[in-house]
């Protein structure tokens, strides 16, 4: 049987895919912007059929699912999320939604040893002629779901890019059991508009880099402020090695700024594991050799990341305390994003050879009408520590770079009321001295961040 034989074969409805559930399987929807919407449907319209069938997902970029829609008592279709996106954190508000604390690097690993996959359905760009389907936006751990799988349905959609590997890219027709198309649009991802404090933030960032670093950008204003730094700077040949692909980074790549020529690791290319962007930036990556999709295990790796000298990593978080401890995906009790890959590049980046980890947060946000430090005593109770203090290094506000490295205690708490907001720092001072963290040599209250800004 030929390769077209075999997909008309294997190709059924929607409808006749989901009758493989059965109650109490796992069923996984795929990550990111290449997430099942026929299948899910579908799968939905059975709800009074089946009980505890377990959705497993990582940060849905194509809405709430429309099976969490279809049960608002969680008894017949349970959705668990590796990493939310604004779509699973509305339903965890609402009860209908659990998380699954991850180091992203780990997460192929956790599918082939710790989780169950009873039915996987992924989304695929179309067949080639070798009888592949490329996993397009989403590499990821797409390949370690589909070797844990026991059914594997894909829902291919011409709509999708494809992306070259790399490796472990796309999964064969001989390994799918059943085949559904549909032709959903992709969703993007709109450029978040960088406030003027994400401008600022990124302007110290940038003057940090210099020709042949190798750059890893998160998501958010502040980040896509520094890509549009970087396109209008004069730097030159900036690697990239990367979790997500973004459109700042394709600015970058247009403006030439980005060679790959002094990386260690897939010299020339961009290595990424997912991409969320525009229709243009999905464009861009389509087919193009110059661009390498990997499973995160191997993009995420502290190891692989560290290979390239002058590393720069620059991610958000939340909120630090004076110890030094980094909340990147919690408000309190509240989830809002998830580990994702910060500790991963934190880690790999201090490891490289004249490397940097940057951390960002701007010095206040506002609360109910008030200003709030985002540099505290002690975390918001309830709040998630992404990067223990042992992790961090360098932490950047509006009013300055701090390097947290090899500081003691106090040190610590100096040099992070130094780039707090000034309006704070008095009081800062007085919460580290009952918590013995503030020696009587240390700073006046209120100095200049200029005097101690930059410790080094």
């Amino acid at each position: 049987m030929n390769h077209a034989d075999e997909y008309r074969a294997k190709l059924v409805t929607p409808e006749e895919a989901v009758r493989v559930v059965r109650p109490g399987d796992w069923v996984e929807y795929g990550q990111f912007a290449v997430q099942t919407v026929a299948l899910d449907r579908a799968l939905a319209a059975r709800r009074d059929e089946l009980l505890d069938v377990k959705i497993r997902a990582t940060t849905r970029a194509v809405g709430i699912p429309e099976t969490v829609k279809a049960d608002p008592t969680a008894e017949h279709f349970a959705y668990h999320n590796l990493h939310f996106s604004g779509h699973d954190r509305k339903a965890h508000d609402q009860g209908l939604c659990w998380f699954i604390p991850i180091l992203y690097h780990e997460v192929p690993r956790y599918y082939r040893e710790n989780c169950e996959v009873d039915v996987a359905m992924l989304p695929v760009a179309p067949m080639d002629r070798n009888g592949c389907f490329n996993f397009s936006l989403s590499n990821s751990h797409a390949r370690a779901i589909c070797d844990r799988a026991k059914t594997l349905i894909v829902e291919v959609n011409p709509n999708l890019p494809v992306c070259l590997g790399g490796r472990e890219e796309s999964v064969h027709l001989s390994e799918v059991d059943l085949i559904v198309e549909s032709d959903w649009s992709v969703p993007e991802l709109p450029s978040a508009k960088p406030s003027e404090v994400d401008r600022t933030i990124a302007s110290l960032i940038v003057g940090e880099l210099r020709d042949g670093s190798c750059i890893q950008l998160g998501i958010g204003g502040m980040p896509n402020a520094v890509g549009s730094m970087i396109a209008q700077s004069d730097l030159k040949n900036l690697g990239i090695h990367t979790e997500m692909f973004c459109d700042s980074m394709m600015e970058m790549a247009l403006a030439g700024r980005v060679t790959g020529s002094c990386k260690t690791t897939d010299r020339g290319k961009i290595a990424f594991t997912f991409c969320l962007g525009s229709r243009a930036c999905y464009d861009f990556i389509d087919r193009n050799p110059l661009c390498a999709s990997y499973p995160v295990d191997y993009t995420n790796d502290p190891f692989v990341i560290s290979r390239n000298d002058d590393f720069i990593a620059i991610n958000n978080c939340v909120e630090i305390d004076l110890f030094g401890q980094v909340c990147s995906e919690s408000s309190g009790t509240r989830h809002i994003s998830g580990t994702g890959g910060q500790v991963d590049f934190t880690l790999g980046a201090y490891r490289s050879k004249g490397g940097k980890a940057f951390l960002c947060l701007s010095s206040t946000f506002e609360k109910n009408g008030r200003v709030v430090s985002r540099i505290k005593p002690l975390l918001t109770e309830g709040a998630i520590v992404t990067d223990p203090r042992a992790l961090v290094s360098c932490v950047v506000t509006e009013y300055g770079i701090v390097n947290l490295k090899g500081k003691s205690t106090w040190e610590r708490a100096e040099a992070l009321i130094s780039i707090a907001h000034p309006d704070f720092r008095d009081e800062l001072v007085l919460e580290a001295e009952k918590m013995g963290i503030w020696r009587r040599s240390n700073r006046v209250r209120g100095e200049s961040a200029a005097v101690v800004a930059f410790h080094r």
